[in-house]
């Protein structure tokens, strides 16, 4: 759903890609320092029940997957494998927020359903990606569903940033429950797009 929206987003953060490339930045090296970011914010002050300022450390760093595309289109640098690094790095910083929260149950949360139901999403999370990525890899098209990877980071860093400002846990809990549940959909979603794709006349 927030997919189109994107276009919103280059936009406002094209004056940011202008700056980095005045100041000679590359597109990978704002994909790695992004990356980086998110896995130190989520895997350090999440586990810590800092859930607020967690949420706003991961956020700052979340907006470079935006930068760093918007940075390789200006620069005419687009590619094969500014492509694969992004996605590739995409994976380790979605691990890293909802492991960081699944540590978090594991320690001070103390509660092995919601550990469960994070790793959970964790997973369901990659097999989203794994997806489309599989199917594309054999000429077909499995994008959509409803929870794509933006939907998914955009409901847990809000609900879990405002469950540390009101100090309700049940903010979190109740998007993890609905997270695993869209997550889930999703997937099947696209393995039935796969399949009729793969039942077509072209594949007959």
């Amino acid at each position: 759903m927030l997919e189109r929206f994107r276009q919103f987003w280059n936009k406002l953060m094209s004056p940011v890609a202008d700056g980095l490339i005045k100041l000679g930045v590359s597109p990978d090296a704002v994909t790695f320092v992004g990356t980086a970011g998110v896995c130190v914010g989520a895997l350090w002050l999440f586990p810590q029940g800092e859930f607020f300022w967690g949420t706003m450390f991961v956020t700052a760093f979340v907006f470079s997957d935006i930068v760093d595309g918007t940075m390789a289109r200006k620069l005419g640098r687009s590619s094969n494998w500014g492509a694969f690094l992004d996605s590739t790095l995409d994976r380790f910083g979605d691990a890293a927020i909802f492991g960081g929260i699944a540590l978090w149950y594991a320690w001070e949360g103390d509660s092995p359903l919601y550990l469960c139901l994070s790793l959970i999403c964790l997973v369901l999370g990659m097999m989203t990606s794994y997806t489309r990525a599989r199917a594309e890899s054999l000429g077909m098209d499995a994008k959509g569903g409803i929870a794509e990877r933006s939907d998914r980071l955009v409901a847990i860093l809000v609900m879990t940033g405002l469950s540390g400002i009101f100090d309700l846990p049940i903010l979190q809990q109740v998007t993890l429950w609905v997270l695993a549940v869209a997550s889930l959909i999703t997937v099947v979603q696209r393995m039935v797009k796969v399949r009729r794709q793969a039942a077509g006349p072209a594949n007959a």
